[in-house]
């Protein structure tokens, strides 16, 4: 009988009603031993009465590297039903399982298709599925989860998990509704102790009521080792509740037989719960030597399903930490013998049963690794290949494992600084014999991604490419190594760093993958050789949807990069970012998150592209990847500078030169100078806006590979004609028409047409200003588009053609305006005064000067919240919120919280 969970019980049987007669999903937390797990029982039960079949499994921590093992262990009943799917639904759901070979499959398709097997398993009844110790679930398992849980209304399924408070879970938040199990209170916790221990001392109750702070488990396990306690209290230090829970699981354990103790161990390493394994490692007899744990509660049996589950995650642990090595590797290897059709499961069983290195077992381990990898978990992959190394004796092979172990943490795990050690104990492992192209490839990543270092990592990479008589092209390690030497060029910045590349290149046989040649085109010089490899990058782009291998959707993103697909590879590289996000490829993460900043940037969505900048500095700076932190402070400072935050936009300019000089980063010096120009031309300083855009590429030209010439087009031009420099803006009008640079993508050719108006003279500038806002989805970029319009407003203004110039300096006014492109809307205001128009009036003192968001906040502060309440109840960062109020103070006149209220019962704007 359960006490004090009368809420509870009622949130959960409700919702067990309503999974059954239409679906949904809900996870339960709290600290270990809370009750969660028998909350979780007394579901299972209602569903029983309500006959709604259940199907239970739990995560265990043995099993965190084996990509799909809680899947398959939830799938297991259904599995003789997915003749039921369709085809390909049936082919990736069997290759994620492991029960058939095939192509890596989308880990969007195995959620899919483990949705359509549920439905399918269901029939015309409703079906309960249950998991108990969310976080210790396999990453791609509870990706799949989390993905099913979300998407079960009207399916007639429900999801119901738990997790312990301060364990990360990607179950909480995201839509998922949630309910915290807190401690009992004081009352509820005195009857618990009095019906199960109606004799207890009350020194002893007291104690207990003390010390166990209303968690039911240790209300129930702490009195009958009350009186050790009180001894050990005197000298013992304070522990943890959970670790003074499995204390005390592994003092009940502890009396238990040895045949009990040793079953009860068999099936804690194997953490399926099969009872056939037990019986199969041990003879018939061990189903009775379970009996003295069963009587004891800590497990159950269910002799029907031939199941064992143990009462509480914290036994298990309990029951394997008493455990000696011996014990265990013993135990393993008879789990391993049981298990000759799953060969992944089986390969670590033998792994952990391993004394001394074995090259055989290395070898099924690195099998394994492999086969991991296809599936799309790399971080699994990383374990089992660096398990296989360690089980390698001295030389090549240890060395060859180790490299490759180093090349995947810097360039998909996010393990960058685990590379010098590892190549260290390649070294060492077979000195001046490792794979010394591996070695170069992390090596080269560990100076690319840590230090920057080009010219060391373009030496290294280049020579130990070059050194190779055949070129393989279908070579994986090769193709790693050109891969890393386009993106060591690309950051290089110079054009003395390509011919050796396209040397090498040419001598694959048969060609490198033609993505690797789209990209070294398309991202490493755009304006002279994107033009006729855009219908191959359109058609790699279109096929990202289905690739599983975030490395590979990261390269083809990457090549559109410059070239305005941002928009085109979104969904793939969002789920790139949600894989990384999940534990998966975090360097891949890294990568692509910043296309989708960039992506908001160009349209318009200012603060999203705050937030995915602040996530990706923390995750450099994390992980140890200053060189690609760079890409996300650029992104940041370009908004502070567009929206006139001088001192933080030049602050990241200067830090960004002082790294990037001395080591050879050219991008990232052109990077700096595009931040200054910006912020010169918000500010007026129209020549030095022109210097700083003319050292990217200079006027009337467009440098070979320096892609970033394309992003600045406009500012290059604009900086030259306020500056009264026409002849140099015409000069790279022209060059961006002789070139055909409107052809690479609809920005480009408004960005063109837009320049071509600002340099016409009068009585033709109104064709280009007209043909750049006609280009279709002009829209989608409004900065640019309202800077266009912002010229066009001006010259007609000039003109005296004041009711158009009111029209496009008023739209303008109001795009600056929403972006809070401060000096640029004020520039707008300006002219659209002048040209006789009533907006920009607008002073501070009312809320009109507000977006709906921005009203939302102050509304809020001025009620009392703080940023981060105010963060959680409009589901943004507090980062954001930050931002909102450093820009909603000026608009209404204050400066601190206290006067936001008065000033917002302005309800009319003031105006001049």
């Amino acid at each position: 009988m359960l006490v004090g969970r009368e809420h509870e019980l009622k949130v959960v049987e409700e919702f067990v009603l309503r999974a059954a007669s239409d679906g949904d999903a809900l996870v339960l937390y709290g600290e270990a031993g809370v009750g969660k797990t028998v909350l979780l029982d007394a579901a299972e039960e209602a569903a029983a009465a309500s006959g709604v079949p259940v199907i239970r499994t739990v995560g265990v921590e043995v099993e965190t590297d084996l990509a799909y093992a809680a899947l398959y262990r939830l799938l297991t009943p259904f599995l003789s039903q997915l003749d039921g799917l369709s085809g390909q639904q049936r082919r990736t759901l069997a290759t994620a399982l492991g029960l058939d070979e095939g192509a890596p499959p989308d880990r969007l398709a195995v959620s899919n298709a483990a949705l359509s097997l549920l439905g399918l398993a269901r029939g015309d009844g409703p079906l309960l599925v249950i998991v108990d110790d969310l976080p210790w679930l396999d990453r791609m398992s509870a990706a799949v989860l989390a993905f099913v849980a979300r998407r079960l209304v009207g399916a007639r399924i429900g999801f119901l998990g738990a997790f312990r408070t301060g364990e990360s879970s990607f179950f909480d938040g995201g839509g998922l509704a949630a309910v915290e199990v807190m401690p009992l209170g004081q009352t509820a916790a005195a009857s618990l102790i009095d019906r199960r221990y109606p004799a207890l001392a009350p020194r002893v109750r007291q104690q207990v009521l003390a010390e166990a702070a209303g968690n039911p488990l240790a209300l129930l396990e702490l009195p009958s080792r009350a009186a050790d306690r009180s001894h050990e209290r005197q000298t013992a230090p304070a522990l943890p509740l959970s670790q003074r829970l499995e204390h005390l699981f592994a003092a009940r354990v502890d009396p238990l037989p040895a045949e009990t103790r040793r079953a009860l161990l068999l099936a804690a390493l194997d953490a399926t719960g099969d009872l056939g394994i037990l019986v199969a490692a041990f003879g018939a007899s061990a189903i009775d030597d379970l009996a003295p744990a069963e009587r004891a509660q800590l497990i159950r049996v269910n002799g029907e399903r031939r199941r064992l589950a143990f009462r509480h995650p914290l036994m298990r642990s309990a029951v394997i930490a008493m455990s000696t090595d011996q014990q265990r590797r013993d135990l393993h290897a008879a789990i391993a013998a049981q298990m000759p059709d799953q060969p992944d499961r089986r390969a670590w069983h033998l792994a952990e049963a391993a004394e001394v290195p074995d090259e055989s077992i290395a070898v099924l381990l690195e099998q394994t690794a492999d086969r991991i990898l296809r599936r799309g978990d790399a971080v699994g992959a990383l374990s089992a290949l660096l398990r296989a190394a360690d089980l390698t004796p001295a030389g090549r092979d240890r060395g060859r494992r180790l490299a490759r172990a180093a090349y995947i943490g810097a360039e998909v795990t996010g393990d960058i600084g685990s590379v010098p050690r590892l190549l260290a104990d390649a070294q060492h492992a077979d000195p001046g014999g490792a794979d010394a192209l591996a070695a170069a490839v992390a090596a080269a990543a560990y100076l690319l991604n840590g230090e920057g270092d080009v010219n060391a990592a373009h030496r290294m990479l280049f020579g130990a490419i070059a050194t190779r008589e055949v070129l393989d092209g279908e070579d994986d390690g090769l193709i790693e190594a050109l891969w890393f030497l386009i993106a060591i060029c690309v950051f290089g910045g110079r054009a003395e760093l390509w011919p050796p590349l396209d040397g090498l290149m040419g001598r694959f046989r048969p060609a490198p993958p033609r993505y690797l040649t789209v990209l070294a085109k398309a991202f490493g010089d755009p304006a002279h050789q994107a033009l006729p490899v855009l219908d191959e990058l359109d058609d790699l782009i279109g096929g990202l949807s289905q690739e599983p291998d975030p490395a590979y959707v990261a390269r083809v993103a990457i090549a559109g990069a410059y070239v305005d697909r941002q928009r085109a590879c979104r969904g793939p590289v969002q789920a790139v970012v949600d894989h990384g996000r999940e534990g998966g490829a975090v360097t891949s993460q890294i990568q692509t998150e910043v296309i989708l900043a960039n992506d908001d940037f160009f349209a318009g969505q200012w603060d999203e592209a705050l937030e995915l900048c602040d996530e990706g500095i923390r995750l450099c700076e994390l992980h140890g990847y200053p060189l690609l932190r760079w890409l996300y402070v650029h992104q940041d400072a370009v908004i502070a500078a567009a929206r006139g935050r001088t001192e933080r936009a030049r602050a990241a300019a200067e830090a960004m030169t002082r790294w990037a000089a001395p080591r050879g980063v050219g991008l990232l010096l052109a990077y700096g100078h595009g931040i200054e120009a910006l912020l010169s031309l918000g500010r007026g300083k129209y020549q030095e806006a022109f210097v700083r855009a003319s050292s990217i590429t200079p006027p009337g030209k467009l440098q070979p590979y320096a892609p970033y010439a394309l992003w600045t087009a406009l500012d290059l031009v604009e900086a030259a004609v306020r500056a009264g420099l026409r002849t140099e803006a015409a000069r790279h009008v022209a060059a961006l028409r002789d070139m055909d640079i409107p052809a690479i993508s609809p920005r480009l050719s408004l960005v063109t047409a837009g320049a071509a108006g600002m340099v016409s003279p009068d009585g033709r500038f109104a064709d280009h200003f007209e043909a750049a806002l006609a280009v279709a989805g002009a829209e989608r970029w409004p900065f640019d588009r309202a800077r266009i319009q912002l010229s066009y407003g001006q010259r007609l203004r000039h003109g005296r053609a004041m009711a158009e110039a009111r029209r496009h300096l008023t739209e303008a006014f109001d795009t600056f305006q929403r972006l809070d492109a401060t000096p640029w809307s004020a520039l707008a205001g300006k002219e659209l005064r002048a040209a006789g128009g009533s907006r920009g009036k607008l002073q501070a003192g009312g809320i009109a000067a507000l977006t709906p968001q921005q009203r939302e906040i102050a509304m809020l502060a001025a009620a009392g919240l703080t940023n981060k309440q105010i963060a959680e109840h409009l589901f943004l960062s507090p980062r954001t919120v930050s931002t909102h109020l450093y820009q909603i103070y000026p608009k209404l006149g204050v400066t601190t919280r206290a006067g936001l209220r008065d000033a917002l019962s302005n309800e009319e704007p003031t105006t001049e």
